[in-house]
């Protein structure tokens, strides 16, 4: 088995879809006006349209909920993400800082209100962690 993306549903796909766009530097592919895809090469956020929903399960996902999964992206240098995101992100959550594990992480919200954690690995068992 192996984990490959992480689905987000909103009621306005083409903002959420510009955002990721934006704060990724990533292109997204679009299936359709209903769904797009930012795929990095270790993993894909699928944004999908609230339209989508009942394909799977009606009522089943709702729009702006999520209070509980930060959506996580290993960046280069967290610090430099951060002065460069100013002037996309109104409010960050926490500037960067560097967590027990050894991660230095930024967390702040998507336009639907989801948690996103930007993150560079800072101590030495952290760096091997994430070095393939």
């Amino acid at each position: 088995m192996n984990f490959v993306s992480i689905r987000v549903i909103t009621a306005d796909v083409a903002r959420l879809v510009a955002f990721y766009e934006r704060v990724t530097g990533v292109k997204a592919t679009w299936a359709n006006d209903d769904f797009a895809e930012i795929t990095t090469t270790t993993a894909t956020l699928a944004i999908a349209s609230t339209r989508t929903v009942p394909l799977f399960a009606p009522d089943s996902a709702v729009p702006a909920e999520n209070r509980s999964v930060i959506i996580e992206f290993l960046v280069d240098d967290v610090d430099s993400v951060h002065r460069n995101l100013t002037t996309v992100v109104d409010t960050f959550v926490t500037e960067p800082t560097t967590m027990p594990w050894g991660n230095r992480a930024l967390l702040f919200r998507d336009p639907d209100g989801n948690l996103i954690n930007f993150f560079t690995p800072v101590t030495p068992e952290a760096i091997k962690k994430f070095t393939r």
